[in-house]
């Protein structure tokens, strides 16, 4: 090969060479491009799978809620989640000293106040509150107590804890000759009750209502 073979292969040897160098970076930002597309792609991928997750998970949470929504419904029915009702308790003490067929009952109602036992319950975000109720009321018998305390928790009044109860004899002066009565009682008995009321923490931006 001579100079002037030389000279003819020189014009092609740099169109080659120039050639190599475009397809060295047309290989190299390919590559480039089909990383970011395979990064996209495992991103895009994984918001997906993330999206499905998530809509499961609220299809799942549906479900309990439809399942136990009854439950909850009663519930807030009978007193026990939400606000009070006293006079649901009210009411539901003078049906069942009448249903017990006992001789009145007196009773006095405090202030609602926090659930000193409530962190045994774990209750998470709900908030465990109770009112104390002092009941005084005359027994045939022993056994009647444990019958009011019976018709009391079936009359769906609310929820209560009976903190404790105390029963004493009545003395002769309680007894009355004339008394169209056909019994009479014999003791006397005190209990003290916590009526028992759950509330869900307020969602955010809402504000407790007072009455």
């Amino acid at each position: 090969m001579n100079a002037d073979d030389l000279k003819a292969l020189r014009t092609p040897i740099v169109i080659l060479a120039v050639i190599i160098i475009i397809g060295a970076v047309a290989i190299f930002y390919l590559n480039q491009s089909l990383g970011a597309l395979h990064r996209d792609f495992a991103q895009q991928t994984n918001q997906m799978r993330e999206a499905r997750t998530r809509l499961q998970r609220s299809g799942d949470e549906k479900q309990v809620i439809v399942r136990q929504l009854p439950a909850y419904r009663n519930l807030e029915r009978i007193g026990f989640v939400g606000e009070e009702q006293r006079l649901n308790w009210v009411e539901g003490l003078r049906l069942s000293n009448q249903q017990s067929q006992l001789f009145g009952i007196t009773y006095q109602i405090g202030a609602q106040q926090p659930y000193p036992y409530a962190a045994e319950l774990n209750p998470g975000q709900l908030t465990i509150n109770h009112s104390l109720m002092k009941m005084n009321f005359n027994l045939l018998h022993e056994g009647d107590l444990m019958r009011l305390l019976t018709t009391l928790g079936k009359q769906g009044a609310g929820f209560f804890a009976v903190n404790h109860c105390q029963i004493d004899r009545t003395g002769s002066a309680n007894i009355n000759p004339g008394s169209a009565m056909r019994y009479q009682p014999n003791l006397r008995g005190e209990c003290e009750l916590s009526w028992i009321t759950v509330r869900a923490p307020l969602s955010p931006g809402a504000t407790e209502q007072k009455p």
